[in-house]
């Protein structure tokens, strides 16, 4: 994701509603369910003249060394 606009439909209704008195208007979101995050890898060709990429997924962990076998 990339910087957001300030010209924006939404970004502009936003700031026009959040001005002046009154304290928050809108809602802030508090109740993340998630605890953990998806683990990827970024595995690079090791080839001089390739050097592509690509992503592996492992998944969703509390920890994560790597370099250890799975249980």
């Amino acid at each position: 994701k990339g910087k957001d606009s300030i010209v924006a439909q939404g970004k502009r209704r936003y700031d026009m509603k959040m001005e002046g008195y009154g304290g928050q208007k809108k809602p802030i979101f508090r109740k993340k369910a998630k605890t953990t995050k998806k683990i990827t890898l970024r595995l690079t060709c090791g080839v001089s003249t390739c050097g592509t990429r690509r992503f592996l997924m492992i998944g969703r962990a509390k920890t994560f060394i790597l370099g250890q076998e799975k249980k």
